[in-house]
């Protein structure tokens, strides 16, 4: 379970996040959606602290942490925390000197101090989950940009994180890249894999998630079951919103 209380993120005087709070359940998927600007990347790092809130309190299984303006967390403390994160960012990150096994395995070598030869065993079993493993021995550079997010998905479940955060997973991609990145993710859904998903893709959103956050000018203007928030949301404003998408690309 995931919980944010009352979470505030300020840039200066720009208030980014305003007061919010949800309930993200384990073993659900869920997609923070809603125009550019509105917040949703901004969310999806403060939940592994990548942004430190202004205030509120995040709770992620059994760590809790609450912020105050001015008030600084202790680096432990943001380690608990992050710790139970893995994330996928929306221009891949992989290390351009190292090969697709090396990627995935650098995390648990160097952070968690793994063996190789076990590290190795647990980057090959997650390459092949996500249809890489014959790209085991590739460079970055060599990979379309679907191959490159597949590594980077794989990268980031190598350490058996509680909640997978995945920021615009398809938005750097051509629809038929795209497409390679939504099967794998509605692949680790159906597993059951917790994930929070900041998109504007609403095909993603809508073949995977279970739930439904739309995020405008750092407020929650409605939440829900995805199929509900999709087909017969209750504010005009998502309505308009996802008409307009809906115009532009069907869902």
């Amino acid at each position: 379970m995931i919980e944010l209380q009352h979470i505030e993120k300020r840039f200066g005087d720009a208030v980014i996040l305003k007061d919010i709070s949800l309930n993200l359940p384990e073993g659900s998927v869920t997609a923070l959606v809603g125009p550019s600007g509105g917040g949703k990347s901004t969310l999806l790092r403060c939940i592994n602290l990548l942004e430190i809130p202004t205030a509120g309190t995040i709770r992620l299984g059994d760590q809790q942490l609450t912020f105050t303006p001015g008030g600084k967390p202790s680096w432990a403390s943001i380690q608990k925390i992050r710790r139970q994160t893995g994330m996928v960012f929306q221009n891949f990150q992989l290390f351009p000197h190292q090969n697709a096994l090396d990627n995935v395995m650098e995390g648990l070598v160097t952070v968690l101090k793994w063996p190789r030869d076990k590290a190795r065993a647990r980057a090959m079993e997650l390459l092949t989950k996500v249809g890489m493993a014959h790209k085991a021995d590739a460079w970055p550079a060599t990979l379309s940009g679907g191959q490159q997010q597949r590594v980077a998905i794989a990268r980031a479940l190598a350490p058996s994180p509680r909640v997978l955060l995945c920021d615009e997973p398809t938005s750097a991609l051509d629809p038929e890249l795209s497409a390679e990145v939504v099967e794998v993710l509605g692949r680790l859904a159906s597993e059951g894999t917790t994930m929070v998903i900041a998109t504007h893709d609403l095909r993603l959103a809508s073949r995977i998630a279970n739930e439904v956050v739309f995020l405008e000018d750092g407020n929650v203007v409605e939440s829900g079951p995805a199929r509900q928030v999709f087909t017969e949301p209750k504010q005009d404003r998502t309505r308009r919103f996802i008409s307009t998408i809906n115009a532009a690309n069907t869902v």
